[in-house]
């Protein structure tokens, strides 16, 4: 994309309703702009970032065996009566009147409508394991929305719902969840640690919330510093395997890490006292096990082994995608801007122009950035006529991971300039072997160049 064509309205100065760092640089660097409280429409370059988090957790998804579907974001009243949670969810939920006078609601989750779904298509044990999931606009009606997308009323999800026969093969699709997303986070470039957490107006016995440490953390968090040390990695577990599955979960919650709602101060004073951390965390997913709480009150039921009817044991499980994309920043970041990880930067790097208008930096960059295009990488040229130190303090804002710079002064000498962005680091190559670098450094991103 060339930066005279693009959609980018940087903002020089830090607008006053800005309270913390990915607020701030969301709105400076174009990403967002509010509609209205705790609502924002997302500007080519947030879009960009919010379809590559997308895209990676349908990967992750599905490279495990769930099925992806959509469900509407309207939702009829009836089905959370059935459940008994329509009076009980609070003033968070939007409740709808339509013109029939059918009440209605704008859906902040879907395990009824999933359970409605489940019970009208399936009556035997022998259709499941079933996992179904979704990534849907969702609407919270928070009473004081705030930090950007990170405290929203509207945010973008993905949903996950398992039906299981047993109580064992439900824990099996927790284990199976824990497991796909540590490998998502990862590729998104962080460190989300499971915690035992509460399970809220969602219900059940068991679950994790996912948290990235932050000091603009929404959460108190207690944790073993040990669990810092622990990445998934590019091992293969085999999403079909229990013991698999299990030891992985055994691995990452085995170590003391919780949430204020949970915390227990006796077990923590166990840790050596050199290992006891107090922090602050971002959640930025959760999973639970609620076994048949709505399985049960809706009549989702199927025909078992000896034939007769028994409700399925049910979970469900949820990434915040736009959360993420606030979160990503939070952790990764600086004073001139953001830094985005390579597995989820909107461009892949950044051509800088030192005098445009000179035909040989002219052709140098044009040469380079149709170079980059033929590998299917994804770079934003800034073809602009501006002076330099804009150019640059465009790029190191809005935090492309590396930036080739091409003067006339380095084409005579035969190279140009490769930067890092989160280190700073400049190293002066010939064309060929900058395009060739980058190249290399996007090798094991392929699956997710484009968004």
């Amino acid at each position: 994309m060339r930066l005279s064509r693009y959609f980018l309205p940087v903002l020089k100065e830090t607008p006053s309703e800005a309270q913390i760092v990915s607020h701030r640089l969301m709105l400076r660097a174009g990403m967002i702009k509010q509609a209205s409280a705790g609502i924002y429409s997302w500007l080519p370059l947030g879009f960009k970032v919010l379809r590559k988090l997308e895209n990676i957790v349908h990967e992750e998804q599905m490279r495990v065996g769930h099925i992806p579907m959509l469900m509407p974001t309207l939702q009829s009243a009836d089905l959370w009566r059935e459940s008994g949670r329509y009076d009980d969810y609070g003033e968070e939920m939007l409740r709808i009147t339509d013109r029939q006078g059918r009440d209605m609601l704008y859906g902040p989750t879907n395990e009824e409508m999933i359970t409605d779904i489940f019970r009208a298509h399936v009556g035997s044990y022998k259709d499941l394991p079933l996992t179904l999931y979704h990534i849907q606009w969702k609407f919270r009606d928070e009473m004081r929305p705030r930090f950007g997308v990170m405290r929203g009323r509207e945010f973008y999800m993905k949903d996950g719902y398992n039906f299981d026969l047993t109580k064992e093969d439900a824990l099996h699709a927790y284990n199976r969840h824990l497991v796909s997303y540590l490998r998502t986070y990862e590729r998104m470039g962080l460190q989300a640690i499971p915690m035992r957490a509460d399970s809220g107006p969602i219900g059940g016995d068991d679950t994790h919330e996912f948290l990235v440490l932050a000091e603009t953390g929404e959460s108190e968090v207690f944790y073993d510093s040990e669990i810092t040390d622990l990445k998934f990695g590019d091992r293969q577990v085999d999403p079909n395997s229990v013991e698999a599955c299990r030891a992985v979960l055994d691995e990452f919650t085995s170590r003391y890490a919780r949430t204020d709602e949970t915390h227990d101060e006796a077990l923590f004073n166990e840790i050596p006292e050199e290992r006891r951390r107090v922090a602050r965390g971002i959640e930025v997913g959760q999973i639970f096990y609620f076994g048949t709480k709505y399985s049960e009150a809706m009549g989702a039921k199927v025909q078992g082994p000896d034939g007769k009817p028994v409700p399925v044991h049910m979970g469900s499980h949820g990434i915040g995608v736009s959360r993420l994309v606030g979160a990503i920043i939070e952790a990764s970041h600086d004073d001139k801007g953001i830094i985005w990880p390579e597995g989820v930067t909107p461009f892949h790097a950044g051509i800088v122009n030192l005098k445009q208008g000179d035909p040989e930096a002219d052709g140098a960059c044009e040469s380079i950035y149709q170079a980059l295009l033929a590998l299917g990488l994804d770079p934003l040229y800034d073809d602009r006529n501006e002076r330099a130190g804009g150019k640059f303090a465009t790029m190191d804002l809005i935090g492309l991971p590396w930036r080739i710079t091409v003067g006339p002064r380095g084409l005579k000498n035969g190279v140009v300039e490769l930067t890092s962005r989160r280190t700073g680091e400049s190293e002066e190559l010939p064309p060929e072997a900058a395009i060739e670098r980058l190249a290399q450094i996007y090798a094991p991103y392929r699956g997710s160049l484009v968004g």
